[in-house]
């Protein structure tokens, strides 16, 4: 039993709504945070709000620290020089400040602690370089900006992130977060860019491979980064809208509007919020069978520090929360991972649905403070994060410039409508309550590596 009547099954299996949305954020191009783009793709979100008759649809308005990025350059010399402007091979990092510096290149690999304990001595002074990759014997995902925090603490005067995804694609990504703007300049490379870097200074310390790239043994590579950019206050917005009784209480469902401006955002994440508009549409058809009220809401700006998400968190009374529902990256594929965050209800919910579609289904109970989910997680209020598998490593196609329509399937879109509005309605039905959890309890169960994460970020919003 689906507990979604048939027609509406059947509608969202059909549907063009939630795509042609889709199609028209990517179409935007530009939406970084705080930019007339974000605001364009807030504004279309609030049409396609209103066109499926969802009620109170509008936009609200919020300050930010906002960024703007330049012109970027990375050069090389030594054995071997080479210059880098072009954007597919070089850009800067979000929360980055402006600077010049020219310093030897000294590899981290994939920047863990043991590897940045090695490199301790030959840091002070230096160019840091980390992967974007993640051992696999890792239990979790090592954020960028924990990467840049370590190379700026041990005394680098620059640090630059390489892509682990080939293609031409420099990774991009906030490293400032809630302490902007950073401490030093810092860039993202293409692969291929850092591939060579990385032979270069592998060959300075006696490692060399005999590719012919000229180094010889003991000559490091200097490397000179050249940044622009400016951090400045500026304001973001989130689309709003509801559907369903008018209860105190609401179920949110949410996704971010934002993207990177180097990306489409396609996958992440104008999938998220076309899922909204589309959930919130189907669940329109239904509407008198739901007991609590939903609240649609795109995010602003959270790819630089989940503002928008904060915004929403800090400005509503936690007992008017009943649950959350976080949407980005959920256009990948057709199989649906939800990070549960602990909250047992949620996972049995979706579990429920999963179920009922003989859909495939991967849950996480780790407490994550990556993604919008986190406001609201770190206040003991339930909230999970639905996106996505794919083989792909790590962000995959996220966060460059290859995150564009033509890697998503209208056919996954419909998919996950499908999912996520069988799960809000249940949680919009009265048949599941959540149970919200005291603060010091989320302290308390949150993994140590993330407790080390967010306190490097200026996040951490407990005391001690």
């Amino acid at each position: 039993m689906t507990e979604l009547p048939d027609r509406v099954v059947g509608d969202a299996r059909t549907s063009d709504f939630g795509w042609d949305l889709l199609t028209d954020l990517t179409d935007i191009g530009n939406r970084m945070a705080g930019s007339t783009g974000e605001r364009r793709g807030a504004e279309r979100v609030v049409e396609a709000f209103e066109e499926a008759g969802l009620r109170n649809a509008g936009l609200d308005e919020f300050e930010i620290p906002g960024w703007w990025r330049g012109e970027s350059s990375l050069s090389v010399s030594g054995p071997v020089e080479r210059h880098h402007e072009s954007s597919h091979e070089v850009i800067a990092l979000p929360g980055t400040p402006s600077g010049e510096v020219t310093a030897p290149l000294v590899d981290v690999g994939d920047g863990t602690d043991e590897e940045f304990a090695a490199a301790e001595d030959e840091l002070e002074g230096a160019v840091a370089m980390a992967s974007s990759r993640t051992p696999e014997s890792r239990d979790r995902w090592i954020h960028r900006m924990e990467k840049y925090v370590a190379a700026a603490e041990r005394g680098a005067v620059g640090f630059v992130f390489r892509n682990h995804i080939e293609g031409a694609l420099p990774p991009t990504g906030e490293i400032g977060y809630h302490n902007r703007p950073g401490p030093i300049p810092a860039v993202g490379v293409s692969k291929e860019v850092g591939d060579r870097l990385s032979r270069l200074a592998a060959a300075a310390e006696g490692g060399g491979d005999g590719s012919g790239d000229g180094a010889a043994d003991g000559d490091r590579p200097t490397v000179s980064l050249d940044v622009d950019c400016r951090n400045e206050p500026t304001t973001s917005v989130n689309a709003v809208a509801e559907v369903g009784p008018d209860t105190d209480e609401a179920v949110y469902l949410t996704a971010h509007v934002d993207a990177h401006d180097v990306s489409d955002g396609a996958n992440d994440n104008g999938a998220g919020s076309a899922l909204v508009a589309e959930v919130g549409r189907l669940l329109a058809t239904v509407e008198d069978d739901l007991d609590t009220r939903v609240r649609l809401v795109t995010f602003g700006s959270e790819e630089i520090g989940l503002w928008g998400a904060y915004h929403t968190a800090e400005t509503t009374p936690e007992e008017e929360i009943a649950c959350v529902v976080n949407l980005d990256g959920a256009c990948s594929s057709r199989n649906l991972r939800v990070g549960t965050n602990g909250f047992e209800e949620m996972r049995s919910t979706f579990e429920a649905v999963a179920d009922a579609f003989d859909a495939p289904l991967e849950t996480g109970e780790t407490i994550s403070p990556h993604g919008d989910q986190w406001a609201f997680v770190q206040e003991g209020i339930p909230a999970v994060m639905a996106s996505t598998t794919s083989d792909q490593s790590g962000r995959g196609w996220g966060h460059t410039h290859a995150d564009t329509l033509d890697k998503l399937d209208s056919r996954d879109l419909r998919e996950m409508a499908t999912l996520v509005t069988a799960a809000v309605s249940r949680f919009a039905t009265g048949g599941v309550e959540a149970e919200h959890r005291s603060r010091e309890s989320i302290r308390d169960a949150i993994d140590e590596g993330y407790v080390e994460e967010l306190k490097t970020g200026g996040r951490w919003p407990y005391d001690g």
